[in-house]
């Protein structure tokens, strides 16, 4: 019997120590607010742009993908100064694994309708 106490045992603490690694992966992950910090931290580091807001964001299989508003030109007056949409790509632990500008407009511009929207 007291083999059978031993094997409980040890079965126990098994499962205790894979739950510990459960817990380690998902204290790894971020929330939605430190990815977003992150994101724009990045992306001003590598383009020497700050980013003026996040206009969308959406967990992947493989992290995160966010797209960035950025000021990259100034002019005057402010509506003709130049933004620009960057798609943004992180890990799961927000390390930035790519960027790209999908989109360049003037400040004071909207977005034009598309036929039957509103």
């Amino acid at each position: 019997m007291s083999n059978t106490s031993n094997t409980s045992d040890s079965q126990s603490s098994s499962n205790s120590s894979k739950g510990k690694q459960q817990d380690a992966a998902e204290d790894d992950e971020l929330g939605p607010m430190e990815v977003l910090r992150q994101a724009r931290a990045q992306l001003a580091e590598l383009t020497g742009m700050e980013a003026e807001s996040v206009s969308s964001f959406e967990r992947t299989d493989d992290g995160w993908t966010l797209e960035i508003e950025v000021l990259e030109l100034v002019r005057v007056p402010d509506t003709m100064s130049l933004l620009a949409t960057y798609e943004v790509s992180l890990d799961p632990r927000g390390g930035l694994t790519g960027y790209r500008r999908v989109r360049r407009y003037e400040r004071g511009r909207a977005d034009a309708r598309k036929p039957g929207g509103r």
